[in-house]
């Protein structure tokens, strides 16, 4: 069966099955997924850390499903019904809902109508009945009845008779899965208001009265409505038949059952009680099990697409540019309490601590100010960090006016503080910096994050960074498993320096764990500072397995092996030594050296150990050992006067940070304590499925104010620098292409409703591009 395995995941990624077989090898081998994807290219046939995380989680489900499949086997043998016919059925089911419908007849269960009515001899009724529509179902059933059976009257006799069908008709797999394929594509998802909930449920109002495939709901749709259900605003319903007209007496799923079984209803005794069955078996049954089936179905993509979108924002900020080692001022607002202020050095120590009182009601201002100047002069700061929550706007241009009265030579940036207070409280902010006072360890981590995002804000659970989308409303171990993987991704792509790097930083890298990675630095801490990556193997608990797994991409910087600080793996080191001795040159002397490792050819130095993808990465490296794979920092430029929404006016133009993308469009923080939002359509003048064919988390981008509702704080902006507020801008649209238009679901455009806090467009504007759309 793991061949078999094997092969459908081959045939999914539409790569060789060797390619498979050999990931799932080293994967059960204990390879971790960066280990694989960077120094195994031979043997996987170059498949990326993309493709392995897919394969490693295809692989999980499929083998969920072939233990689940055993089980119910070895149940329904033990049974004594498993024929062979069956077998190769459950053999054959490719999902675990296939697999469940072939086990609901043997399913152990409570005792229902059904088997009550079998034992009490009604089975030859039922049969009778349903095969031979020519019986009288009164007279048949009154010689069933035997009131020490249970069977009163004749109707008990036909009541259980009709049970007992109705169940066979629930339990048949290969009915349930014509009439699920129906539904599929024919069934609407109904959405109501809760009677007397209008006003409470405001927020939800979108949906009040909502009709829409159900297959087709976007996941922020369906994560929306579903959350409006949970919190006792909406009601959630499924219609079968969204084609037929209201107060039809017949749904068409109850024809699939009479085809299904070669039914054909007309004016014979029995017709009428079948009838009753078919009629019965759908509503009772089948339709609710469906519809609690489906909607998981719904709930279940929703999820997957919100964790993909959170995982894709998470990457995008993890990613960003970092500032670098320079001495930096960490600035976390406040009004009453007072601004928080972190000086740390170049290395992220921390040097100085201070609380200013510059803002009402203290209004400390020229204190204040002489604070942070002599503070930056003494410590030769580069930049303030400026945390981008309460009192923010007014703090940046204190800062700003700071600046230029005492002509200082520092770069003030804004930089999110989305999960600073999470880390300020956890233990490992308690054990990095025990005497520090709970509320100065935010001014830390603000400024530690602008010199480099990843190694600061990996010490923070992904989930409080807060660039997700209803990530309350899905699977938080599902959410956790896939963050946890975007930031090991990360971590290791960037790689990191095991002379300076924090624990919750070498815990992410490849083949360390909590352990170990606090375990070299308590190394570091006793012996000093690591000299050669082989120094690693005298760490407690680092085995030969984690140093393989981790040492490409842990760096020593300035070590007495200069490719330590490189992404070649020590594995390779004998393939630049051969470089170096057949060409003669020293191995320090090729680093660096363009010209001379552009002319090489990387099939002259393969051997059985390593092919050409190996040498040509390592080629690259020695040409650019260390590289960053994050791009160059910039920073926006926030517009002054402009640090509210009742500041802002249709037509502005502003700067402003991408904080957030949705599966509808992209939240841009401009700086007034509420991000807007660049619905999709007004992304750019071409069409675009995705958001993030256009931007990404972190992105400088600007953008006009197209409408500003300040009572209910929601912005609307346009990256389309010609569009005009309140205008029809069809005929500046590019129309999508023939086929590629967006679905109407419901008979409207409905406006989406974001998350997080993090407010949409007023619905004036949503409904001016839900016109242009259509």
């Amino acid at each position: 069966m793991s061949q078999a395995i094997c092969n459908l995941i081959a045939q999914e990624l539409n790569v060789r099955t060797e390619q498979v077989t050999a990931a799932v090898n080293l994967i059960d081998d204990g390879n971790t997924v960066p280990f694989i994807a960077r120094y195994r290219k031979e043997v996987t046939g170059g498949l990326d850390d993309t493709q392995l995380r897919n394969l490693d989680s295809r692989l999980s489900y499929l083998r969920e499903l072939d233990d689940r499949r055993q089980t119910i086997l070895k149940s329904i043998q033990e049974q004594g019904k498993l024929t062979a016919e069956l077998e190769a059925e459950i053999t054959q089911a490719d999902s675990k809902t296939r697999l469940e419908d072939l086990y609901l007849p043997y399913k152990p269960k409570r005792r229902t109508k059904g088997q009550i009515a079998i034992e009490a001899g009604l089975e030859p009724l039922a049969d009778k009945l349903w095969n031979e529509p020519q019986t009288e179902p009164e007279s048949e059933a009154a010689q069933y009845v035997d009131a020490d059976k249970g069977i009163a009257d004749i109707k008990a006799a036909l009541d259980g008779a009709r049970a007992i069908v109705m169940e066979r008709i629930a339990e048949d797999a290969n009915l349930l899965e014509k009439i699920r394929q129906h539904l599929t594509r024919n069934a609407e998802l109904v959405a109501r208001v809760v009677d007397g909930k209008q006003q409470e449920g405001e927020k939800f109002k979108d949906y009040f009265e909502h009709n829409e495939a159900l297959s087709k709901v976007p996941s922020h749709r369906a994560l929306a409505m579903l959350r409006g259900r949970n919190e006792g605003f909406l009601t959630l319903a499924m219609n079968a038949d969204p084609a037929q007209e209201e107060g039809a007496r017949q749904s068409y799923c109850e024809t699939i059952i009479s085809d299904h079984y070669g039914i054909s209803l007309s004016s014979a005794p029995a017709d009428a009680w079948r009838k009753q069955v078919i009629s019965w078996a759908w509503r009772i049954k089948v339709s609710m099990h469906m519809e609690t089936e489906l909607m998981g179905a719904m709930k279940e993509r929703g999820e997957i697409e919100a964790i993909e979108v959170f995982a894709t924002n998470l990457k995008d900020l993890l990613m960003a540019a970092p500032a670098g080692p320079r001495a930096t001022l960490g600035l976390d607002p406040g009004l009453r309490t007072g601004s928080k202020i972190a000086v740390v050095d170049s290395t992220g120590k921390v040097l100085a601590t201070e609380t200013i009182y510059p803002h009402p009601p203290q209004k400390q201002y020229d204190k204040s100010a002489q604070i942070v100047d002599a503070l930056v002069r003494k410590y030769n700061v580069d930049l303030i960090a400026i945390g981008n929550g309460t009192a923010s706007r007014e703090t940046d241009s204190f800062v700003a006016d700071l600046i230029k009265r005492g002509n200082l030579k520092v770069q003030k940036i804004m930089v999110s503080e989305a999960g600073a207070s999470v880390y300020s409280a956890s233990e490992l902010a308690a054990n990095e910096f025990p005497n520090l006072d709970v509320s100065l360890r935010g001014a830390v981590s603000i400024a530690r994050r602008l010199q480099d995002p990843l190694a600061e804000l990996v010490k923070i659970d992904p989930k409080s960074i807060g660039v997700g989308q209803y990530q309350h409303d899905v699977s938080q171990s599902m959410l956790a498993k896939r963050l946890d993987a975007v930031v090991e991704d990360c971590v290791n792509a960037v790689g990191v320096d095991v002379n300076t790097a924090s624990p919750a930083l070498l815990t992410r890298v490849a083949g360390l764990s909590s352990t170990i990675a606090q375990n070299i630095v308590d190394y570091r801490d006793e012996n000093g500072r690591f000299e050669a990556r082989t120094t690693l193997k005298k760490v407690a608990r680092l085995g030969p397995k984690a140093f393989e797994q981790c040492a490409g991409f842990l760096r020593i910087m300035d070590g007495k092996n200069p490719l330590d600080s490189s992404s070649v793996h020590p594995e390779a080191y004998p393939v630049v030594k051969a470089i170096a001795e057949k060409n003669q040159k020293d191995v320090k002397a090729l680093i660096g050296d363009t010209q001379f490792l552009r002319g090489l050819h990387a099939v002259d130095y393969t051997d059985e150990n390593f092919g050409v993808p190996t040498v040509t990465d390592i080629i690259k490296e020695l040409d650019k050992p260390g590289r960053d794979p994050r791009p160059e920092f910039k920073t926006a430029t926030f517009a002054d006067g402009v640090n509210s929404v009742s500041d802002l006016e249709p037509g502005m133009v502003l700067e402003g940070v991408v904080s957030n993308v949705a599966n509808f469009g992209a939240f841009v923080d401009i700086g007034v304590h509420q991000d807007g939002l660049v619905h999709i359509s007004a992304l750019t003048d071409r069409y675009v499925s995705d958001p993030r064919e256009v931007v990404k988390a972190g992105d400088i981008v600007k953008v006009k104010v197209m409408e500003v509702d300040v009572q209910r704080k929601r912005i609307g902006l346009s990256m389309r620098l010609n569009d005009e507020p309140g205008q029809d801008n069809r005929s500046q649209r590019s129309s999508a292409p023939r086929g590629q238009q967006r679905p109407q679901q419901g008979g409207q455009r409905r406006r989406e409703e974001p998350s997080n806090g993090n407010s949409a467009m007023g619905g004036a504007f949503a409904a001016a591009f839900a016109k242009a759309k259509r």
